[in-house]
């Protein structure tokens, strides 16, 4: 068991050289930090591994919270051959010589064969086909680990025949145990003489962004580069932390799942009216180097899905940052996109455009279609007269208050239905009358 993990000799750093994440990985559960929601007592995946029952599972989170780990805890656990091939550097003969090697194994009466991939979602989908058959038989089981959101990135015949758990960033007490454990073990820094301060360390786990493998190595950089004291004791203060780990750097892919889960949480904000938590995401993006033309054309789409006829406004404002930033760029546009995000956010709220044009859609497409009446033709053309179009048609500007009661629909229907948020409820009103008199008409006009 200790060689599955052993790669050839020149590329393989000694213990003493590898970083202190690498040093300091678990050696079973019990020393695991993290992921309590699926590994806690109990847990289904905690009883499949205690009981060597994995099945075929694809670990999916951030970096630095444990995916590697976790599948060595598994090699450590199984009575299986445990296999590992790299998503960056394998191909589809390496996939074959591990299937064919699997196979001989089992026909010899030997054990199955659990195969750990890597960043599996950097295997194209040809790559990811080869392994569907010998997982779907049971040859293989698969562990497949990834950064990426396997149900975009993982063919789906794979990820239906694989149980799907997601870990998420380390939590602060996380990443401050797994500091205390590499100060104590002398596999990390127990043999360096280490005193940490309480902010120094809060500060490295803070600025970590729940990353285990940041965190450690930024630990490791502070006690190896600051000179012992008089007392022979390395003293870790904040600034020293702060040296040691500079620049937060946020975690955020720009086509996966921090990408759309931030711009989800942004609208989602907005529309809740909430104009800090908005700001916080609209930060983020913009620390994270997201498109400023992506941020703008959300805020347009909220402005009107989510503001709509209750402030109109606010598609104007929308608009006009789309083009002000165009204009302006980086750093400035942060400010528009500021005025813009804070404008949307705050103003009255409804949906009904949007409702409305989906009840429309939907009955053009589901019900019957219906023909323009005869009225509202085009009358424009040689002969139009003659087929009776715009016979009967009454011009709105020549009545008071430019309306006349007149069907538009050849039957009588409503998508439109205004709340009483902001500008709306003065909509509401003048629909409401406009209504009312349509309906007196109706009533003149039907028969006794």
């Amino acid at each position: 068991m200790d060689d599955l993990f052993r790669t050839e000799p020149e590329t393989q750093a000694s213990p003493i050289d590898a970083p202190l994440a690498t040093r300091m990985r678990p050696r079973g559960l019990d020393d695991y930090v993290g992921q309590r929601h699926i590994l806690g007592e109990g847990k289904l995946l905690r009883r499949a591994i205690e009981a060597d029952r994995i099945s075929s599972v694809i670990l999916y989170g951030p970096p630095g919270v444990g995916k590697t780990s976790l599948a060595q805890i598994i090699a450590a656990s199984t009575n299986s051959h445990f296999e590992r091939l790299s998503g960056v550097e394998s191909n589809v003969g390496d996939i074959r010589r591990v299937v064919a090697t699997a196979g001989n194994r089992l026909r010899n009466g030997g054990a199955k064969t659990i195969l750990f991939i890597d960043e599996i979602h950097r295997f194209n989908k040809a790559q990811q086909d080869v392994l569907l058959p010998d997982v779907e038989s049971g040859l293989l089981r698969l562990i497949g680990a990834t950064t990426h959101n396997p149900f975009f990135y993982v063919n789906s015949p794979l990820v239906s025949r694989s149980q799907v758990f997601q870990l998420e960033p380390l939590n602060s007490d996380d990443l401050l145990e797994m500091m205390q454990r590499a100060l104590k073990d002398e596999r990390g820094l127990g043999t360096f003489n280490v005193r940490l301060d309480e902010n120094a360390a809060r500060h490295l786990a803070t600025v970590s962004d729940g990353d285990g493998r940041k965190c450690l190595n930024a630990l490791e950089i502070a006690a190896r580069t600051t000179p012992p004291g008089p007392d022979g004791v390395i003293h870790i203060t904040l600034p020293v932390a702060e040296e040691s780990i500079q620049k937060k750097a946020v975690v955020y892919d720009g086509d996966g799942d921090a990408h759309y889960d931030t711009i989800s949480a942004f609208i989602k904000s907005m529309r809740g009216s909430d104009p800090d938590a908005a700001l916080y995401w609209l930060a983020k993006m913009l620390h994270a180097g997201e498109d400023i033309r992506f941020i703008a054309r959300r805020l347009i789409i909220c402005a009107s899905e989510d503001v709509g006829m209750a402030d109109s406004n606010a598609l104007v404002v929308a608009t006009s940052a789309l083009q002000a930033i165009e204009f302006v760029g980086l750093p400035e546009a942060q400010l528009i996109l500021s005025h813009a995000t804070i404008y949307v956010a705050t103003a009255p709220k409804s949906n009904r455009c949007t409702t409305a044009i989906g009840k429309a859609l939907t009955e053009v497409r589901e019900g019957r279609t219906l023909a323009v009446p005869t009225h509202l033709r085009d009358a424009h053309y040689k002969g139009a007269k003659n087929l009776g179009h715009g016979e009967g048609y009454k011009y709105s500007h020549d009545y008071e208050g430019a309306y006349v009661p007149q069907a538009y629909l050849p039957e009588g229907r409503t998508y439109y239905e205004p709340t009483e948020n902001g500008l709306e409820k003065r909509i509401k009103e003048r629909l409401d009358y406009w209504r009312s008199l349509y309906e007196t008409a109706q009533k003149k006009d039907s028969p006794e």
